[in-house]
């Protein structure tokens, strides 16, 4: 037994070793992943994110409400849909809004965008008065032009203590009735408005923002903040057309 005792010692040492050796291996791997995950916006829900490329291959998703009472832009015709639940104040929402331009631009007579409003009202306060803004501004016709204005210029009233100024000069900018919008603005038909959009998305189960579908499919996070990523995916949806 005494002269098998040091080969036992020598196995035990190597045995922690080698322990000591994966534990350290393992450490970087679930560093970088908690890092990754606490940089993600917080308007956006992470927990089931997809791989990038699933958005050709996930199931449908229930069909969304009639267009007839959604905003549309984009030619009727056009094999593809892109639909977007947005809240202006969120800055992911914000560093898409270029990125869909761009992908509206190249794919002018293929694509279709609509636009629903879903503000995070519990992260951003002026989400929900900058979606009635936009909706009184449709009530003008101008809904596009102060959809694009909010997010072009969302860093000069995300943080305001009061928003309402800035969306008044926006008014006057765009040429509307800055008396009517003012009324409009607070008035209970464009509130419902606006609400009826957030319960129609949370029926269809969004949690976050931007909450982005492409023919009833939703688009992965990952997907629709790179303009590749989302050109590819939309280049494979056409070849399937």
């Amino acid at each position: 037994m005494r002269r098998k005792l040091p080969i036992i010692i020598i196995v035990l040492v190597l045995v922690a070793a080698l322990a000591g050796g994966a534990l350290m291996m393992r450490t970087p791997e679930t560093s970088t992943t908690q890092t990754n995950i606490a940089q993600l916006p917080p308007t956006v829900t992470t927990s089931n994110a997809p791989a990038a490329n699933a958005a050709t291959s996930r199931p449908a998703a229930p069909p969304p409400a009639n267009l007839q009472n959604v905003h549309v832009r984009g030619r009727t015709d056009a094999p593809l849909l892109i639909e977007e639940y947005g809240d202006f104040q969120c800055p992911p929402c914000g560093f898409f809004h270029p990125i869909l331009k761009r992908i509206e631009g190249e794919y002018a007579t293929q694509l279709r965008v609509a636009y629903r409003h879903f503000p995070i009202r519990s992260q951003h306060q002026h989400a929900a008065e900058a979606a009635r803004a936009a909706e009184a501004a449709a009530l003008q016709g101008k809904f596009w032009q102060m959809h694009d204005m909010l997010f072009e210029n969302q860093k000069d009233w995300k943080d305001a203590p009061i928003a309402r100024p800035v969306f008044l000069n926006f008014a006057r900018t765009l040429g509307l009735d800055v008396a009517k919008f003012t009324q409009d603005i607070d008035s209970a038909a464009v509130a419902n408005r606006v609400l009826n959009d957030e319960t129609q998305g949370a029926a269809r189960g969004v949690k976050g923002t931007p909450s982005v579908y492409l023919n009833g499919r939703e688009i992965p996070f990952e997907v629709i903040t790179n303009y590749d990523s989302l050109r590819a995916t939309i280049e494979r949806e056409l070849a399937a057309k």
